[in-house]
């Protein structure tokens, strides 16, 4: 497989109407829930020319799914997306082309590769719905070596909770950090976040450095820290069964 290259882009946070860049305005978040849900989410949101362009893309890739000659049809409505549909949707119908086109793992990596950063960030959003297993790895690890802070968000979504292992996920959490990406984009924080140590450590480790260097502590590192400590009982409050009091 073609392996990616980091590129270090800094995008602006927000679309033209406000809405946090790569977000739908109605809270649509386009690597969670089902395709189903959000075609039907669009659908509701979009205007009657979109709406009608959305279809025919949709179709199009059902159609001809795959590689068809040097550049596919769908790959096309990949690229047209954001004129057709607004910034605001143009990622939830992204996702839906590469659902209906049936892209693989090895198509994935070709639209990231060699797409703009908005097409790198859909190919991210349709992972959970495309790759069953770690084989799209690359791409998140790829997009968490970049200052993009928008690819940064959307490579910490359903598919990395479930395949980066925990040293890459403890330093993708410490990359939020860093660049000011909110730590509500990390899929699954508090499940992976419970109880680990190592993450704690790293986080305090952090904070002490901030501190040093009369710097603010981000509240997110506290948000992180206190997940980190769930279900452990702090000295002096656990009864004699191990539970909190």
């Amino acid at each position: 497989m073609t392996q990616p290259h980091a590129t270090h882009v800094t995008p602006d946070t927000q679309d033209t109407d406000g809405t946090p860049a790569g977000q739908d305005p109605q809270g649509t978040t386009p690597a969670h829930g089902t395709p189903a849900d959000l075609r039907a989410a669009l659908t509701a949101q979009l205007g009657g020319a979109a709406r009608a362009w959305l279809d025919q893309a949709l179709d199009e890739a059902a159609a001809h799914p795959g590689t068809h000659g040097p550049i596919s049809v769908w790959e096309l409505r990949l690229a047209e997306a954001g004129r057709r549909c607004g910034p605001a949707h143009a990622d939830a119908a992204r996702v839906l082309v590469l659902h209906a086109a049936r892209a693989d793992t090895d198509a994935l990596t070709r639209v990231y590769t060699q797409g703009t950063a908005d097409e790198r960030r859909a190919v991210l959003h349709a992972l959970p719905h495309l790759v069953p297993g770690p084989d799209a790895l690359p791409l998140v690890e790829d997009a968490l070596r970049t200052n993009d802070t928008r690819l940064v968000a959307a490579a910490l979504g359903p598919y990395a909770a479930r395949h980066l292992d925990a040293h890459q996920w403890r330093h993708a959490v410490l990359k939020c950090l860093f660049t000011g990406v909110p730590v509500g984009s990390v899929a699954d924080l508090a499940r992976r976040a419970h109880g680990d140590d190592e993450l704690a450590r790293m986080l305090a480790d952090y904070a002490a450095e901030r501190t040093a260097a009369e710097r603010t502590v981000p509240e997110d590192l506290h948000r992180v820290l206190a997940l980190t400590e769930s279900g452990r009982p702090a000295p002096g409050t656990a009864d004699p069964h191990g539970k909190e009091s």
